[in-house]
């Protein structure tokens, strides 16, 4: 499957929801995430499974991320979620409530085990222990960990934190996953927004996530893609700008500096180097 190379839109969706499933094929979310867990009731669980192999097996969309979020190996439904994720061969795994090392050793195993050492890893940070231990899961399961995607309604459970009408209290530990994830090349997630009716509410939370550092948004509706997909992509000044940084780079005075002035501004070859990669993934 192709992956993008953006993850600005995350999906979330039921994989018992066959009309959900269906959709899929218009929308344009860099990346579905096909639940297994929270979304699906515990009587659902064997149908949803089904459902999902039978929507790989039909040929998902081309071009999308495909991401299968799998109940915890602890649960009944953990060990039957691995059987179907190896035959539906998605791009990655979903750990939810990811607190240590292990939990994530455990399902690398089993999918080595199953012939998948390309499928890549993810992992909820939803908990006290995953926001404290984000740095160690994330230093010891890079390059394979794609993404930390955080988990607010659990972690806001978990520390008696009220839901209100913005995330101030909950900043430095966003900010803790951000820099986790930023240290060893992971791709930081920012979590869902649950009132999808309230785009503008929800236009604020993107602005604020990107500003934060995060790369993406995990969404719970599509009405949510187009927002996140403008808000946490590049905007056509910056494209634009990224140009003017590598044409100046490449003229010949510029030849052996490390530094130049461009409109004024003192700009850096690690400015250069950004700019680069926006331009291969916008080109992409």
């Amino acid at each position: 499957m192709t992956v993008s190379h953006f993850r600005r839109s995350m999906l979330c969706l039921p994989a018992s929801n066959a009309k959900a499933l269906a959709k899929l094929a218009i929308l344009e979310c860099d990346a579905t995430i096909y639940d297994l867990e929270d979304a699906v009731a515990p009587e659902m669980k064997a149908a949803a499974r089904d459902a999902l192999i039978g929507h790989f097996a039909a040929g998902a969309k081309p071009g999308v991320e495909h991401v299968i979020r799998i109940n915890a190996l602890s649960t009944p439904w953990g060990e039957a979620d691995l059987e179907a994720v190896a035959r539906c061969r998605p791009d990655a795994v979903l750990v939810p409530k990811v607190e240590n090392v292990s939990d994530l050793a455990a399902v690398a195993a089993r999918l080595d085990q199953a012939g998948l050492t390309e499928t890549r890893l993810m992992a909820m940070i939803e908990t006290p222990k995953g926001v404290l231990n984000a740095a160690v899961i994330a230093e010891a399961h890079a390059p394979r960990l794609a993404a930390l995607i955080v988990g607010l309604n659990d972690l806001r459970k978990e520390t008696k934190v009220p839901r209100g009408p913005d995330r101030h209290l909950l900043v430095p530990w966003l900010m803790q996953v951000v820099l986790a994830a930023r240290a060893y090349g992971v791709a930081p997630i920012d979590s869902v927004s649950n009132d999808f009716r309230d785009l503008v509410a929800f236009e604020t939370e993107c602005a604020e996530g990107r500003a934060m550092g995060f790369d993406g948004k995990m969404l719970i509706h599509p009405a949510q893609i187009e927002p996140a997909n403008r808000r946490f992509g590049p905007s056509e000044d910056e494209i634009a700008a990224a140009r003017r940084i590598v044409a100046a780079f490449d003229a010949p005075e510029a030849a052996g500096q490390g530094a130049i002035n461009i409109d004024g501004e003192m700009v850096e070859r690690l400015h250069l180097e950004e700019a680069r990669k926006l331009l291969v993934l916008v080109s992409s």
